[in-house]
């Protein structure tokens, strides 16, 4: 009765096993890289945010833009609405559906908190779905 104790090793006495030992090492190494490199990829910038080169979206049936212009002038479409009766007039436009997307439309000159302000006040008013509109930029060819 024949014992074989090592069956990794063929008959010359060679052992056929993979050594994985330098394939953690480039794997530790990589993450290393990567975990020191992912911080850098998130800088502050001063944007400018108002053109997009994505593509742009099927335009709904009847689409509803709030716009605000360089003087803090609000409209739903091209009636103009004061802050207090934004979400009255929305209402109106909506026909009281929460879940339509509002098309937000900003001039480039109005500040960040005025944008937040008109933002914050649709969301209080139960419209989550807001789209961010920019201008389109085609690329040259």
């Amino acid at each position: 009765m024949a014992l074989r104790l090592n069956e990794n090793l063929d008959d010359n006495g060679e052992m056929h096993e993979i050594n994985v030992t330098p394939f953690i090492d480039v794997m530790l190494v990589l993450l290393i890289i990567f975990m020191v490199a992912a911080p850098l990829a998130t800088v502050d910038v001063k944007v400018n945010l108002p053109a997009s080169s994505s593509q742009p979206q099927p335009r709904p049936e009847k689409p509803v833009y709030l716009s605000v212009k360089a003087d803090r002038t609000m409209f739903i479409g091209n009636d103009e609405v004061t802050k207090e009766s934004m979400i009255n007039a929305l209402m109106a436009a909506t026909e009281g559906k929460k879940d339509t997307t509002i098309f937000f439309r900003a001039d480039k000159s109005v500040d960040y908190e005025t944008m937040m302000n008109v933002m914050d006040t649709l969301h209080q008013a139960g419209y989550l779905k807001i789209g961010l509109v920019g201008q389109e930029v085609t690329k040259p060819q």
